[in-house]
């Protein structure tokens, strides 16, 4: 037998092997055999007892570590969007410390607070971890109202969704006044009535006060809206941009055109005609974008914290951005009259707006003007101004004969041609809702959008010829129930949709232009939208469906997305433009980038949607009673939606309102048939309502069917006496809703 082994040999050689330290394979490690095991065995105890080793179920460790396999709970992602863990029980002398989760394609999703079984790890760097599976979700959590009562209170939830209220104890209320809005979480089993237990963990004043709207979706969605001290600083100390090694465009007329009401400008936009003779009648397009890689370097405070937010969220009352103020509204925005910095994109373009080919530069700039959509329009159609007169044969009307000519290729290409109106809330200084109206859209706006769209293309194509890595904006087909149940709307109005062949944009466009200038066209419009597959970033190329594009990649809105400042990285590295471009680690983790941005989107258009709602019902608030005319939106198991004429807001028609009739509900059609009188509700019919709630809190309304297609409804039986009133702002509601993001 070898000379029997120290304390510090037998806790080496458990440091070396966290995952097969037990008695039997330290002994046959060291050739302890025979009686010696008896001494090995004291030993253990000993180093047991003096603290120097924990003894597991079946292993030794060395105390104060974390054992190979353990329960540990999650944590909020990081700055980095990166997920920790600590263990469930900690008993070390130590600080507790923290696991970085290493997560692989088919994890289960988790969030703060849920426990996972993981693998443990010990590297030089730390702890990882691997996880095995999922046993537990965090403590759930509801935003509400406090409700004061003579023995604790309850929370109202704002969520038009939820069916229950949340009972809280005295000892639990944080002070919590009656009628705030208040964050629980969930503290134990339900009371004798079923209701959950709550404590308040936090207080987030009166829910009614102004622009409190928005504030209620941006901390129910967890959307971080405050930048961390050292991520403002660094924003602070940002400085203007000489020219340096940069392209002069300063001569170049590169005018941003924008909403009335923009705070940025990220790209700007000038053409002139081709002069070259083997290109008649061609063109010039120039696009740049603002150069916001430079300010925003990977890894650095401005850049975790762009990439946890992923984008950002607009509100009717404010935006809360992905870049702090400093960079997002002054030195990242092209700000008429001031150099700036940019990537711009040069294109050559025919007759009929083919593309004959491109090239990046990274360049300054100086815009001469910024011009809001309606100015721009305005001038094209020959009512100049002051600002815009200097302008028209110099700057707009080369970029009109541009547009000109890729509008005939956008025609050849034929991508989806969905007429879906958008609305604008005008609120007053006091946050209240003054007006909702429909935007206009003007050939400025799709303009813009056509120059948008081919510059994104070429950064695409561009990175592919490198062979650089980047993210793709991805968007699928429809799969093949959607379009089924796509064809059985489309039937139910006497239309058709191609069976039996690949189906392409152009199909999709034949159906909307036959139903354009019918009833049923909005309904039509709607119907093809809940078909699509929704849009994601993927550092895989599975092509665009909507815009009928083989590659694509948001390459024009860096002071909004992160997307696109991972292809301005990725141009700078394949150009060697500098060392601020597309780093290994950055490569490496562009899966998680893209899972990551995806999700943080999809959790801004559910808030801007909330808020939307929310501001609707309090505008219709004060007309309850009210008639108004309508067009089915939706239909469920328990009622139909219906969308307002005037304000496109959506409310609920429950079907116990429906008359005295069973209605049978066909998830395919999407109809409700009545069975005696075998009376059909459909998509796209027009009912005449009446408002019986609107709860602002919430964003619910509630309506009552008076007439549908001209026909008067039968009254609804009156709730028997005593009978429990539903009420708006718990009743389960589930309504079908729809993103345009590409």
């Amino acid at each position: 037998m070898r000379d029997f082994p120290t304390k510090d040999e037998i806790l080496e050689f458990i440091r070396a092997h966290p995952g097969a330290s037990g008695k039997r394979e330290i002994g046959r490690a060291f050739g302890i055999k025979g009686n010696a095991r008896v001494e090995l065995k004291r030993v253990l105890r000993e180093m047991a007892a003096e603290g120097l080793i924990e003894k597991g179920r079946k292993q030794f460790r060395k105390s104060g570590e974390l054992p190979p396999v353990t329960v540990l709970r999650v944590l909020p992602p990081d700055a980095d969007g990166d997920m920790w863990a600590e263990p469930q029980n900690w008993e070390g002398e130590d600080a507790v410390p923290r696991v970085a989760l290493r997560l692989k394609k088919g994890d289960p999703t988790i969030g703060a607070g849920d426990r996972i079984l993981t693998k443990i790890e010990r590297g030089e760097d730390g702890y990882s971890g691997r996880i095995m599976r999922k046993i537990g979700s965090g403590p759930a959590k509801v935003l509400g109202i406090f409700r004061q009562h003579e023995f604790g209170g309850r929370i109202v939830p704002v969520d038009k969704k939820s069916d229950r209220e949340w009972v809280v104890a005295p000892g639990d209320r944080n002070g919590a006044r009656d009628g705030e809005l208040v964050e629980g979480e969930h503290v134990g089993r339900g009371d004798r009535m079923g209701l959950p237990k709550a404590k308040v963990i936090e207080r987030l004043g009166d829910p009614a006060a102004p622009r409190s709207v928005s504030l209620i979706a941006i901390h129910e969605h967890g959307i971080p809206d405050s930048f961390p001290d050292e991520v403002v600083k660094q924003a602070i100390k940002a400085k203007p941009v000489a020219l340096g090694k940069r392209e002069d465009l300063r001569h170049l007329p590169l005018i941003t055109i924008d909403p009335s009401d923009a705070r940025d400008h990220d790209d700007a936009v000038a053409a002139e005609p081709d002069t070259d003779p083997k290109n008649p009648g061609g063109h010039i397009l120039w696009v740049a974008i603002a150069d916001v890689a430079h300010y925003v370097t990977p890894g650095s405070p401005l850049d975790r914290e762009a990439r946890k937010r992923g984008n950002s969220t607009y509100f009717p009352d404010r935006v809360v951005p992905m870049l702090p103020e400093e960079l997002s509204g002054d030195l990242c925005s092209l700000h008429e009259g001031v150099e700036r910095p940019c990537i711009a994109l040069r294109m050559v373009l025919d007759a009929d707006g083919r593309k004959l080919g491109h090239r990046f530069t990274r360049a300054l700039m100086r815009s001469p003007a910024a011009l809001s959509y309606e100015e721009a329009q305005a001038a094209i159609d020959g009512e100049v101004t002051d600002r815009t007169e200097p302008l028209l044969d110099w700057v707009l009307r080369p970029l009109w004969a541009a547009y000109d000519a890729l509008r005939h290729a956008r025609t050849h290409r034929a991508p989806l041609e969905l007429d879906l109106p958008e609305r604008k809330i005008v609120l007053s200084d006091s946050g209240e809702v003054l007006s909702v109206a429909f935007l206009d859209r003007f050939d400025a706006h799709k303009l813009i959008e056509e120059f948008m769209v081919l510059a994104n293309v070429c950064a695409a194509e561009t990175l592919e010829a490198k062979g650089r890595p980047l993210l793709y904006r991805v968007h699928e087909e429809p799969s093949a129930e959607k379009l089924d149940q796509l064809r059985d709307v489309v039937e139910s109005v006497g239309l058709t949709l191609a069976k039996g062949q690949v189906l392409k944009t152009r199909h999709l466009n034949t159906l909307l232009n036959d139903s354009a200038g019918h009833d049923h066209a909005e309904m039509i419009n709607l119907s093809v939208l809940r078909s699509m597959m929704q849009a994601y970033y993927a550092p895989e190329n599975f092509g665009h469906f909507g815009l009928n594009l083989a590659r694509y990649a948001h390459f024009t809105s860096p002071i909004r997305r992160y997307a696109d400042l991972i292809v301005h990285r990725a141009l700078i590295s394949a150009h060697k433009w500098g060392d601020d471009g597309l780093d290994p680690d950055e490569v490496d983790r562009l899966p998680d980038t893209a899972e990551h941005i995806s999700q943080t989107e999809r959790r801004s258009m559910l808030a801007e949607r909330d808020t939307t709602d929310r501001y609707l019902a309090a505008y219709l608030s004060e007309r309850v009673g009210n008639e108004f005319e309508g067009k089915v939106s939706g239909i469920a198991r328990f009622g139909l939606f219906v969308k307002l004429d005037e304000t496109g807001a959506d409310g609920l028609i429950p079907i116990s309102r429906l008359g005295r009739e069973y209605w049978h509900h066909d998830p395919d059609t999407q109809t409700l048939t009545a069975e005696k009188s075998r009376r059909v509700i459909g998509l796209g019919m027009k009912v005449t309502v009446r408002l019986a709630e609107a709860v602002p809190v919430t964003g619910g309304l509630l309506l009552e069917l008076l007439s549908i297609e001209d026909r008067a409804m039968p009254q609804t039986r009156t709730p028997r006496k005593g009978a429990p009133k539903r009420k708006l702002a718990r009743s389960r509601i589930k309504r079908n809703k729809t993103g345009r993001r590409r």
